[in-house]
């Protein structure tokens, strides 16, 4: 019998590599960029176009590779990072396998310039599939270019498996910004298709945060400072009136480099125990610097999950660490909540002499006389006209809502109750006397031939909306609403590019957008349907909910659109209903294509027949 075990050859071997490390054009910024921090880089500038399928190209101002360096880079497990296996464990650079290169380099076309400080000439290297087309000497600056190309040209199926440009580019953008955050003193530029998306100047930690997710944020920061023989802790918090409904705004960052961790996340929630409302995520950039002896990063594949020798400490001092920041920067409530912190004596009171505090009577004071401007008192006589005797005429016009008792004197203002003869309270649940009526603020209840139906109010509304949303979007226009005054609304950078790619869509549903910048919105005309102070909540839940479905094609696009904008713009429930905003929902709900299912497939009504109830009885 023949041996049926044998090598790979070493191209499919880089390429089975390659779907370790390379998992979409995102995964490719990541390495270049660490590669190039790991280099020294002080200034590093990536283009990217079609989000990264056609080209990516990363440039620094590292120290450069020599020409043997160059070429050794590229082979599998070539690395000047580690050279034992003890190294493993006290690793303070970024990438240390030697996989990176060699696994894009397997999957597309590569060009490399380098040179060094000391170097004349610099070396170009082209790299079609893992093999070297060409390598010769060419003019270069100090530093190294690496241009990745076609990305996945000679696999077609995993191309087939990228996502559109506009998702792609998110992840290309979530992965620059968790690099960008983690080294402030090193200025980051992005650009995509020619656009500058980024421009990150050298600073500190906060300004970094703010250069990338918007001026706003930083009034929403609450520093955290906490240094332990266990863990050094720095970085910062977002208030908890600041909360969203998404993780977004969540970086863990361990020895500089991103990490994902749900115990550690655990462990900030539990610190805002009591501070969030309900769904609602904190936001945090929190930098922890350990022993790298007591981590191993090794354990998966992207380096974004590491394993803690100690885990249970971290998670007490995060924990500690947090609360006790929230409650310094007044943010946490304290015991006494009407305290009000100017009735605090101040400090330089504690060495002043205490004095006695003096006491003035006033022998002649008599609270039932007033003063007249001349001197002297005088007894008032509120009702001079009348006569002392003739009680009864005191109460004479009382019965009036407003009854004057005399000139020039305040007037008396009477409440009545309002006696209803209704026993069970129908005007608190819903008004009587139509074919409808509001149970507890949440269902609307009319009357079938065969029994009772009974509608969830939200639901319907949403069902509604949703319809006419999607026929505005794709059909006609929506009616706006004039603002008086434009109402200003900042984003984040990948907000804002999500914002550009759905703003037809919007306009159709009534909003209108005088001015859209590089990160913030002046908006001139909404919907009918909402409230100004609504519009900055809707579209912030809408870019969530984008963010979350992921969204491929235009039509998914749209229909997560019209979803999210009714249920934003729908009644909701525990709201007070009149008799016509009633029928209005039931009529328009019965008009709709659909209207046993909201638009999330949750039942809008039940029915209660006369059988059903009769047996209620039995």
């Amino acid at each position: 019998m023949t041996d049926v075990i044998h090598l790979l050859p070493d191209h499919v071997a880089n390429q089975i590599a390659a779907g370790e490390v390379v998992q979409r054009p995102a995964s490719v910024v990541k390495e270049l960029l660490e590669n190039s921090i790991d280099a020294g880089g002080t200034s590093i500038k990536i283009l990217v176009k079609e989000a990264g399928k056609t080209l990516i190209q990363v440039t620094d101002n590292g120290k450069g590779m020599s020409v043997t360096d160059a070429r050794l880079c590229f082979e599998r497990h070539a690395t000047s990072k580690i050279n034992s296996a003890e190294d493993l464990f006290s690793l303070k650079t970024k990438g240390f396998r030697g996989e990176a290169l060699a696994s894009i380099a397997a999957i597309a076309h590569v060009e490399l310039k380098s040179r060094r400080k000391d170097d004349e000439v610099g070396t170009c290297i082209k790299i079609e599939g893992s093999e070297v087309t060409s390598q010769e000497a060419c003019v270069t600056p100090v530093g190294t270019t690496i241009c990745v190309k076609n990305l996945f040209y000679n696999i077609p199926a995993r191309r087939n498996f990228l996502k559109s440009d506009s998702v792609e580019l998110r992840h290309v953008i979530d992965e620059f910004q968790r690099v960008a955050l983690a080294h402030p003193s090193i200025q980051f530029s992005l650009f995509h298709n020619g656009s500058e998306l980024f421009q990150l100047p050298e600073a500190n930690y906060r300004q970094r945060i703010v250069n990338i997710f918007g001026g706003k944020t930083n009034e929403k920061l609450v520093p955290v400072e906490e240094d332990t023989a266990i863990v050094k802790i720095h970085g910062f918090v977002g208030k908890p009136e600041f909360a969203k409904k998404g993780r977004g705004e969540q970086f863990f960052f361990v020895n500089d480099r991103f990490i994902k961790s749900p115990y550690l996340n655990h462990a900030v929630t539990a610190a805002f125990e009591g501070l969030l409302k309900d769904k609602a995520y904190p936001s945090y950039f929190l930098y922890l610097d350990v022993d790298p002896k007591s981590i191993d990063i090794n354990i998966h594949p992207t380096k974004t999950e590491i394993k803690f020798d100690d885990e249970h400490a971290l998670y007490t001092i995060l924990r500690s660490s947090i609360k006790h920041s929230l409650g310094q920067f007044n943010v946490a409530p304290v015991l006494d909540f009407d305290r009000d912190a100017s009735l605090d004596t101040p400090y330089e009171f504690s060495q002043k002499e205490i004095t006695p505090p003096k006491v003035e009577v006033d022998p002649n004071f008599n609270p039932f006389k007033t003063e007249k401007s001349g001197g002297g008192y005088t007894t008032p006589n509120y009702r001079s006209d009348k006569s002392a005797g003739s009680w009864q005429s005191l109460y004479n016009g009382l019965r009036g809502e407003g009854t004057e008792i005399h000139q020039g004197r305040t007037q008396v203002e009477f409440e009545s109750d309002e006696v209803t003869g209704n026993l069970f309270g129908m005007k608190d649940e819903g008004e009587a006397g139509g074919t409808t009526f509001q149970l507890n603020k949440k269902y609307i209840v009319t009357t079938l031939k065969s029994g009772i139906l009974v509608i969830d109010q939200q639901r319907a509304h949403t069902r509604i909306l949703y319809e006419e949303l999607l026929k505005n979007i794709t059909v006609t226009s929506a009616v706006s609403q004039q603002l008086l005054f434009p109402l200003k609304i900042q984003f984040s950078t990948n907000e804002m590019e999500l914002l550009k790619e759905i703003r037809d869509s919007l306009e159709q549903t009534g909003f209108i957008f005088s001015e859209v910048k590089k990160d913030s919105v002046e908006i001139s005309g909404i919907p009918t349907l909402i409230s100004e102070s609504e519009v900055e909540i809707l579209l912030e839940q809408l870019l969530l909910d984008l963010e979350n479905e992921v969204p491929g094609a235009a039509f998914s696009q749209v229909d997560t659109l019209a979803k999210s904008l009714a249920r934003g713009m729908a009644v909701k429930s525990g709201t007070a209903l009149n008799i016509a905003e009633q029928q209005n929902i039931v009529n328009s709900l019965f008009a709709c294509k659909e209207s046993s299912l909201s638009p999330f497939n949750k039942p809008v009504f039940i029915t209660l027949t006369v059988d059903e109830l009769d047996k209620k009885f039995m």
